[in-house]
């Protein structure tokens, strides 16, 4: 996970509070891997409803999830990952 500037590894049974604003992302390694996520309130279910909708087409494009990020009060920062889409 990277939280603000910082990389933190997350073995198996890891946990990672992350506070509603906090810039963070992840990278998935070498070794296949799951997450868990809650969000409370759930104000990411229409987000990644939109996402998932997106993403299901073959014509899907960077400035299009930008867009729903957009609408969903959130900045994507760095490159998406080629896994993303």
């Amino acid at each position: 996970m990277y939280l603000e500037n910082r990389e933190v590894l997350c073995p198996a049974g890891s946990f990672i509070f992350i506070p509603a604003g906090m810039r963070h992302g992840f990278r998935v390694g070498a070794t296949p891997s799951r997450k868990l996520n809650f969000y409370f309130p759930a104000v990411m279910v229409g987000y990644f409803d939109d996402l998932s909708d997106a993403i299901r087409r073959a014509d899907v494009d960077e400035r299009e999830l930008a867009d729903i990020a957009l609408r969903h009060a959130m900045e994507i920062v760095g490159p998406v990952p080629e896994s993303y889409v």
